[in-house]
């Protein structure tokens, strides 16, 4: 399951920096066509969409490899067992918060399926397409999030510490930044 998991996480990772691709080549595009007098309103909700699933997509990666912000300034001046306590209890709450959020992302999405919702601006596509990245991505986060609560919870450190803690044992502080 761990593999799995983690393999899931990279997967995740890697659709979010395809998205970051696509809306780079998309707006390189869109910006020699307007040189040759093609009209391109089209691509700005491309592109719109294309940066809500890169960073639904990028989340769950991002927080298993530490690189969400964390405030760790309550943290760093617990003794070890007191953090611990503390890092299962924040899981604890942000698992709660991520599933509110995923329950609602999913329940919107399915909402404007049923509903074949159209999209309002220059491509009428149906609007749960681009809405599922979000829908996912929190499901994604949501997953990532328990897996954290579960392996600290059986006395393991977390994975954003001891990522963050690998990037610095190699002389790299650029997350710090």
């Amino acid at each position: 399951m761990r593999r799995f998991l983690d393999r899931l996480y990279y997967a995740s990772g890697a659709l979010g920096a395809v998205f970051v691709l696509l809306i780079a080549v998309l707006m390189i595009a869109q910006s020699v066509l307007r040189e040759f007098g093609v009209r391109t309103g089209a691509v700005n909700d491309v592109v719109a969409w294309f940066c809500a699933a890169a960073s639904f997509f990028a989340m769950a990666h991002a927080f298993k490899h530490g690189d969400f912000v964390r405030v760790t300034l309550l943290l760093e001046h617990l003794p070890e067992k007191a953090r611990h306590r503390l890092e299962i209890v924040v899981l604890a709450i942000g698992s709660v918060a991520i599933a509110y959020l995923a329950f609602w992302a999913n329940k919107f999405t399915y909402e404007s399926f049923q509903f074949n919702e159209v999209a309002q601006g220059l491509l009428p596509i149906p609007i749960w397409i681009p809405q599922a990245s979000f829908a996912f991505g929190s499901l994604l986060l949501l997953v990532a999030v328990v897996d954290e609560l579960i392996l600290v919870a059986r006395g393991n450190k977390p994975s954003y510490v001891a990522a963050v803690e690998e990037r610095h044992a190699k002389g790299d502080f650029s997350s710090d930044v």
